[in-house]
């Protein structure tokens, strides 16, 4: 099982829109054991965390996550604009409210990861208008 992490700034405040998206390979699941989240401007901003109905389609620009051991390389990857962005999940796993002050955070452990399928995602989706936020996740791949 490969750990690994990558942290991202969001490019999106768009109200009612993916911010980031998680995105499985198609031969491996993922679980998701960690994730922060920590406004970069001073915007009041909603969240929330959930499985989109329709995944993004063509993102542009995904980043491979890194491997905190060896093997060195994931094929887990992270998209933040798409051709097609991802849908609004039908329900949210976690949810948070900032205020309008830089640097509010929150730190999401998951006792239980969350799983993601091969070939699914998970997405960050703007409840509200937002500032643009670091995301920091960590994960596990299971090959199979």
């Amino acid at each position: 099982m490969k750990f690994s992490e990558l942290g991202r700034r969001t490019t999106s405040g768009t109200i009612s829109e993916a911010c980031w998206e998680l995105i499985a390979p198609s031969g491996n699941s993922l679980l998701v054991h960690e994730m922060s989240i920590y406004l970069a401007a001073a915007t009041s901003s909603s969240f929330g965390l959930g499985r989109p109905a329709a995944a993004g389609v063509t993102p542009t620009t995904p980043f491979l996550f890194q491997c905190l051991g060896l093997p060195a390389t994931s094929a887990a990857s992270t998209a933040l604009a798409w051709a097609t962005s991802p849908t609004a999940p039908s329900r949210y796993l976690r949810q948070v409210n900032f205020p309008n002050v830089i640097g509010s955070s929150v730190l999401w452990t998951f006792p239980v990861p969350i799983v993601v399928p091969a070939s699914a995602t998970l997405v960050l989706f703007n409840i509200t208008a937002t500032g643009v936020c670091d995301v920091n996740c960590t994960i596990s791949e299971v090959t199979g």
